[in-house]
């Protein structure tokens, strides 16, 4: 019997709970809407109770709260009229819209597809970072007129030939068919039934002995954290492979749920029979076999489960799962955009406003890798989506906003986030947001001078 190893992961983003009852009343209709000016809004029932601070007094009878996140990913050529078209931009909305659509709460959980969603996160990111390599490559043809320069950006005509590491979204699906076929060859080579035991070796043989899939050891690579670039390369973080795992048995027949447990990501089979999953058989567990070895570190929590406690465990969602792969994302890319500025965590300047080191306000806010940090607030944005009363994720995201030097939009998301947090976490915003308005004029008043001066 093979083991599965790499299926449990640490749960990297503690402060993003799973979404509130309150999400599936406050986003039962997603809204499409316009790339250049993107903004996810709609009427919040109940919004009315949310506590008011001097930023958000405005009379909500009137004027409805917009509690989802200010999408500002388009790149900036969007707002320029006189900038040429680039079919990536297009890209870019179709790609949001199909995710926001795919994980919408007027469907059922189960109808959702961990793969189309998340390969559509990967078509977005990708299509933001073509088009910055074609910006680049027409601002250089620029420089040196008169000379050819040539762009690496591939032709398409549409998001479903967007060609993702060689491969379209649908090529990519019929990968994970093409492994389920695998799967079943490998159960008819063996001439063995179909019991639940018998089917989990086989899909074990073939993604992890034949495919040679294999856990990253360190989230550092933004290859191990797409789904594509997982099924291209078969090195990926544990929660997308246990996304790949998860989605091959659907094609079973055979339900793998899964669960948080403490640091842990644990997946199992569905069945209703649990102690079957503890029974030992050649010295090994069939839950065992499934989360590899962090079910017998005795360092691991999931080491004292058992077939009773698995039953007290809460079951992850879809739409909660998605949601541990873009907090996965928004950690890489956060972690990659502040690789020079060590140490440097996003509630970093939301010290007292009078410290007297104070080396976050205006011209002083850190320098960041531009594109790493539009990625993690695409990420942020598509999980704000998911989780749009969760305070923690909206601060992260405002203050993200603020490192993008976008002080007019993180104002906005820091002032909803003061409505739905503890009031001990909104009075230590308070006064970052009121240094905020001032950087926002500041930021205003410059133009205008300049044009005075010149």
């Amino acid at each position: 019997m093979l083991f599965v190893n790499g299926l449990c992961h640490q749960q990297l983003i503690s402060t993003f709970p799973s979404a509130s009852s309150m999400t599936a009343t406050c986003l039962m209709n997603c809204p499409s809407y316009s790339y250049g000016a993107l903004r996810y809004g709609f009427d919040c029932n109940g919004v009315d109770k949310v506590k008011k601070n001097k930023f958000t007094t405005m009379d909500h009878k009137r004027r409805r709260l917009s509690i989802l996140p200010m999408a500002n990913s388009a790149p900036a050529a969007t707002r320029n009229s006189s900038s040429p078209p680039n079919f990536n931009l297009e890209v870019l909305k179709v790609a949001r819209d199909k995710f926001t659509r795919e994980i919408s709460f007027q469907a059922k959980d189960k109808e959702i597809s961990l793969a189309k969603a998340l390969l559509y996160v990967a078509a977005e990111d990708e299509a933001f970072m073509a088009f910055n390599l074609e910006k680049d490559a027409r601002f250089l043809q620029n420089e040196r007129r008169g000379s050819s320069v040539q762009s690496d950006s591939q032709e398409f005509d549409s998001l479903e030939n967007m060609p993702l590491a060689g491969k379209a979204i649908n090529e990519w699906l019929a990968e994970l068919d093409a492994i389920t076929k695998e799967v079943e060859a490998e159960l008819v080579n063996r001439d063995i039934g179909c019991h639940l035991v018998e089917v989990l070796e086989a899909v074990n043989i073939v993604l992890f002995k034949s495919r040679g899939f294999r856990r990253s050891p360190v989230l550092v690579d933004s290859k191990c954290s797409y789904l594509h670039s997982v099924l291209s390369s078969g090195c990926g973080s544990a929660i997308l492979l246990s996304i790949v795992y998860i989605e091959v048995c659907k094609r079973l027949n055979l339900t793998i749920v899964g669960s948080r447990f403490g640091e842990e990501f644990l997946i199992w089979p569905q069945t209703g029979n649990p102690e079957e999953l503890f029974k030992v058989t050649s010295g090994q567990s069939l839950f065992g076999v499934v989360n590899g070895r962090c079910v017998e570190d005795p360092r691991s929590k999931a080491s004292d489960l058992s077939s009773n406690s698995l039953l007290g465990l809460d079951i992850a969602t879809n739409r909660d799962i998605i949601g541990i792969a873009l907090a996965n994302l928004i950690r890489l890319h956060w972690k990659r955009a502040s690789r020079m500025n060590r140490g440097l965590m996003l509630t970093s300047p939301l010290r007292p406003v009078n410290d007297t080191n104070d080396n976050f306000g205006g011209s002083n806010v850190p320098l960041l890798r531009p594109q790493d940090l539009r990625l993690a607030i695409m990420a942020s944005e598509r999980l704000l989506i998911l989780q749009p009363h969760n305070w923690a994720l909206r601060r992260d995201h405002g203050m993200m906003l603020y490192f993008s030097r976008e002080y007019g939009e993180a104002v906005q998301e820091l002032s909803i986030c003061m409505a739905f947090a503890p009031e001990e976490e909104a009075e230590v915003l308070e006064p970052f947001v009121e240094k905020l308005h001032l950087l926002r004029l500041e930021s205003s008043w410059k133009p205008s001078l300049v044009t005075k001066v010149s």
